[in-house]
């Protein structure tokens, strides 16, 4: 019977991986990825490779209700996508009462900024890059006094959550994102590794071995 389960288990665990990029791991680690584009209330075309933010916001609440789990673990490698979607993620993480940890792997850009930083201890491989720009927007716009506006409460609602939950400041960040001169036919900035450390948006520079060993750590301080 124990064999059973055990089968079934594995079974369960590798469709969690396909399926939404998730994992348990040992020492009562949860895993959750955040890759491709940040799905929001519109469906992505099928060969693009989402994050669904209907799945991870049960998700996260499951994780805070549940007490075989003590931290969680995010991985980030994502080109960004829909803003309320992402900052709607980043603020869920950001209230969890459980230690959590998130690691930029290729990237974390444009709304994937707050959720990396929406933890409470972060790092970024040293070839891992974030990218920071004004909010843009698919689709017609109507060019009227209320959409500048628009735009602007959102762009200072994700400036107010990275400047809230990061070390770096306000200015610095309006700086960053309106920069003229790095990226081609657009505002904003790219940080590499220790540049996003340099500027206060990570904590560290490390990979997964640093990132698991923090996430203990918090872990073991808050008595789990």
């Amino acid at each position: 019977m124990n064999r059973e389960n055990s089968v079934q288990e594995e079974q369960n665990q590798r469709e969690a991986i396909r399926e939404t990029g998730e994992v348990k791991l040992s020492h009562r680690i949860h895993l959750i990825s955040v890759i491709g584009e940040i799905e929001g209330h519109e469906c992505l075309p099928g060969n693009s490779k989402t994050t669904k933010y209907e799945h991870l916001l049960p998700k996260l609440a499951a994780i805070e209700d549940s007490s075989e789990i003590d931290g969680l673990l995010i991985l980030l490698n994502t080109v960004g996508g829909d803003v309320e979607a992402g900052l709607a993620i980043a603020e869920m993480i950001a209230s969890l009462s459980k230690p959590t940890v998130s690691l930029v792997l290729g990237g974390s850009h444009s709304i994937g900024v707050p959720i990396a930083v929406s933890t409470d201890y972060s790092f970024i491989v040293k070839t891992g890059t974030m990218v920071v720009h004004p909010v843009r927007m698919n689709g017609t716009v109507i060019g009227a006094p209320q959409t500048y506006d628009y735009f602007r409460q959102m762009q200072d609602r994700i400036l107010g959550f990275i400047a809230d939950h990061s070390g770096a400041c306000r200015e610095r960040l309006e700086e960053l994102m309106l920069d003229t001169g790095m990226l081609t036919k657009d505002l904003g900035t790219i940080l590499v590794g220790e540049d996003a450390v340099r500027e206060g948006l990570i904590d560290e520079v490390g990979g997964i071995r640093e990132a698991m060993k923090k996430l203990c750590a918090l872990i073991e301080k808050k008595g789990g």
